[in-house]
């Protein structure tokens, strides 16, 4: 899954985002690029479950 996140701008925001998604699926493999706002998410879980998530953390994504 790949997601644009816009207000992901730094490293502790990578970290935020890449908590986010785990906290729906622990073992999601993450690669978070800030400088692109790009997010690449490996994951089982529901797209919408994790965009909810990311929503909640304060970091609404959209995909592709």
């Amino acid at each position: 899954m790949q997601l644009t996140i816009e207000d992901m701008t730094c490293g502790g925001c990578a970290r935020s985002v890449t908590k986010a998604i785990q906290s729906v699926d622990p073992e999601a493999r993450v690669d978070a690029d800030p400088a692109s706002h790009a997010v690449k998410v490996e994951t089982t879980a529901a797209p919408a479950a994790i965009l909810q998530a990311l929503e909640k953390a304060g970091f609404p994504a959209k995909m592709g």
